[in-house]
């Protein structure tokens, strides 16, 4: 990592807590509908409906919301009472409201690395949700680019690194998804930082060779600062 000039983040569950409130409006829903079928049953339905769902409404809390609904729907038969869609809708605005809870280290880490290398926002969900929690987090100041993308392909990440002017070999990602923020930016050619969260969609859930030359997995992302000159 000595030709590092571009540091990308990912925002959730890197930067702040963020799976462990989906988790909890998926034990509320399944809750919501244990009438109509079993608890292991619905949370299979929505996860099954949410990823039919990616490549029309994409990934954050407004698409859970429309799965949530939909789901409704198809385990009732169409049969749910409007106050069940109600209490779904609910949930979701009760997600957009949760505090942006910072993980250890970062404020600290972003404060120091930005004054030597241009710093990157790039994670993907909602453009508004994504841009609250930043203004709530207080972090923005330390990032020269806010980069929301509508998924984490290599293409995605080639328009980024083109963007920020900087080579594959000099740009490094951060983030806790081995399929989102790491396989992507090696197979352009560039760095990755994988800093696991405790828990993680299963969407999400991927393996990379842990020897790789290219990357290396981290406790928390105050460990950067070992591997940078």
């Amino acid at each position: 990592m000595q030709h590092i000039r571009a540091i990308a983040f990912e925002a959730d569950d890197t930067l702040w807590v963020n799976e462990p409130f989906f988790r909890e409006a998926e034990e509320a829903f399944c809750q919501l509908l244990e009438e109509y079928l079993p608890h292991h049953s619905v949370n299979r339905a929505l996860y099954k409906t949410e990823v039919g769902n990616l490549p029309l409404y994409g990934y954050g809390i407004k698409a859970f919301t429309l799965s949530m609904v939909e789901t409704i729907v198809e385990v009732s038969d169409g049969k749910a009472p409007l106050s069940v869609v109600e209490r779904a809708l609910q949930i979701g605005k009760d997600m957009l409201n949760k505090p942006v809870d910072l993980l250890d280290g970062v404020a600290d880490t972003l404060a120091r690395l930005s004054p030597r290398y241009r710093l990157v926002l790039a994670t993907k969900g909602d453009l508004l949700d994504q841009e609250r929690k930043l203004e709530k987090s207080g972090l923005g100041r330390h990032f020269h680019h806010i980069e929301v993308m509508s998924d984490k392909q290599p293409a995605n990440y080639r328009r980024l690194i083109d963007h920020l002017d900087c080579r594959p070999e000099e740009f490094l990602m951060v983030g806790n998804s081995v399929k989102s923020d790491i396989l992507p930016v090696l197979e352009l050619g560039g760095y990755a930082l994988h800093v696991p969260f405790h828990t993680t969609w299963e969407h999400e859930v991927a393996t990379y060779d842990t020897d790789h030359p290219r990357c290396r997995s981290v406790a928390d992302v105050t460990e950067i600062f070992s591997l940078l000159p």
